[in-house]
């Protein structure tokens, strides 16, 4: 730890917090929140200590995440101390919850503010060396998807990492949209099977009549239509990785062969007699559950307990929010690269209200909702307007629409007033389906006015023509 910035009006205090540290160490003083921003604007620091009181009025209207994300996005890596009062340490101890670092209390003492400093250094530094270690052990290309602040996912890459390396057949368990398929790849690309075959094979939208053949392959003259011989997904996944998603789906005949596969690496085409050896390696994927299902008679027990040896469970999206940040700058980078535009930030306010969603779609609805939003967007950062407005219910209008209070009163006005008229006339013409004629009816002006907002704006209404709100 080399830099601080201390926010607070009380000299006394920031001087006992420049008396804990040495004369090498950079030091800056702010009053306010908005002149530690600037200040960030020009320099990096490691650590901010900023008074509960100050931090908690500039951010009344949203809560101590998006006061987080408003500092990460000048420096991901800096840390957050809050100075509190000993009656106000249960409000702190949000703030910390929410993402900052730790707490004093006042009357701040040199030896408090030095044991804090340690103890964030030592972290930082564990936290350094086990990266270090999981690094070495997940590919470059890897990297971006194992980045987590949440527990349950760490454990879920934990046991990747344990399973990796063996044959063993895994059971992924989540809810739909959740990255089962992706974990899949994850699994196979730090496997000794990585330059063989993964070959992926969603079972429920294959028909009954064709699952099996697709499986495992067919003879010429099996059934009508069978007008050739044709190898089936586990002999072409030789020496490689299968993935069955939605096992659940599976028909009887098919759970029968498959449980032959498991138990003896073992099958015959579909009206063929020869016994073919495999030894593909299976990862299975359920939204379902499997033992409910073996319970009632849906899916054979047997075949339960063979899939079933490594189960690992991956959490809801709204169990995981802290990896929203992560997962959004993802998504842009992405779509970044495919639509070739530059937006390379997410206001704070969306932060909030993708925060408190329930994510029904978790992560792929995420990326659709992200990639919507992107192509709506005019400016460099994703703003509210964007967005569903199902985001940002039981909040007041001020809290939607971003507001800049260092600039002069006729700019500011001049932008929110843009900000309001481009809101307005996305919803407007989306709600109608592109239909202008509608539209400017509603809106109580001529087509003609309408037409002219739209070109300000660079709305198109072709965008809205099918356009249906992710839910």
């Amino acid at each position: 730890m080399r830099s601080a910035l201390v926010i607070s009006a009380i000299a006394d205090d920031t001087a006992a917090i420049r008396n804990a540290f040495g004369p090498e160490f950079r030091f800056s003083t702010a009053v306010d929140v908005p002149t530690a921003l600037r200040i960030l604007d020009r320099a990096r620091y490691d650590l901010i200590f900023v008074d509960l009181e100050i931090i908690s009025a500039y951010t009344a209207d949203s809560g101590p995440e998006s006061a987080l994300q408003i500092f990460q996005q000048r420096y991901p890596a800096i840390e957050m101390v809050i100075m509190t009062p000993p009656s106000q340490i249960r409000r702190a101890v949000s703030w910390v919850k929410a993402g900052a670092r730790d707490y004093v209390s006042y009357p701040i003492s040199r030896d408090e503010v030095r044991l804090v400093t340690d103890s964030i250094a030592q972290s930082i530094l564990r936290q350094s060396e086990l990266d270090y270690l999981r690094d070495k052990f997940w590919k470059s290309e890897a990297l971006d998807v194992v980045q987590t602040k949440s527990q349950a996912m760490f454990e879920v890459f934990k046991k990747i990492r344990s399973v990796a390396s063996t044959k063993t057949t895994v059971l992924l368990v989540g809810e739909t949209g959740t990255g089962k398929g992706v974990l899949a790849k994850l699994i196979h690309q730090h496997s000794n099977r990585q330059n063989a075959q993964f070959i992926s094979v969603h079972c429920g939208a294959i028909p009954d009549t064709l699952l099996e053949s697709e499986l495992f392959g067919h003879e010429k003259g099996a059934f009508t239509g069978a007008v050739r011989k044709k190898l089936g997904k586990f002999e072409i996944a030789n020496g490689g990785t299968i993935f069955l998603d939605e096992i659940g789906t599976l028909t009887p005949p098919a759970q029968i062969k498959l449980l032959q596969v498991l138990q003896d690496g073992t099958f015959s085409r579909v009206g063929g007699e020869e016994t073919i050896q495999t030894n593909a390696r299976v990862i299975a994927a359920t939204n379902s559950d499997l033992k409910q299902l073996s319970a009632s008679g849906q899916f054979r027990k047997d075949l339960y307990y063979r899939l079933n040896v490594f189960p690992i469970v991956i959490p809801s999206l709204r169990e995981r929010t802290e990896d929203l940040p992560h997962l959004i700058d993802i998504f842009l980078k992405r779509l970044n690269r495919e639509f070739q535009k530059s937006i390379h930030g997410v206001h704070s306010q969306v932060i909030e209200g993708l925060s408190r969603y329930d994510w029904p779609g978790n992560v792929r609805e995420l990326e659709n909702l992200m990639e919507r939003a992107y192509i709506l967007e005019n400016t460099a950062t994703l703003t509210p307007e964007s967005f569903p407005l199902e985001l940002f219910e039981g909040e007041c209008p001020s809290a939607v629409m971003p507001i800049n209070a260092r600039l002069p009163l006729s700019d500011a006005r001049k932008i929110a007033l843009e900000d309001f008229e481009r809101q307005y006339i996305k919803e407007l013409v989306a709600r109608n389906h592109g239909k202008i004629n509608i539209s400017a009816t509603e809106a109580g002006i001529t087509t003609r006015q309408l037409h002219k907002l739209m070109s300000k704006y660079g709305i198109r209404k072709e965008e809205f023509k099918h356009d249906t709100i992710v839910r």
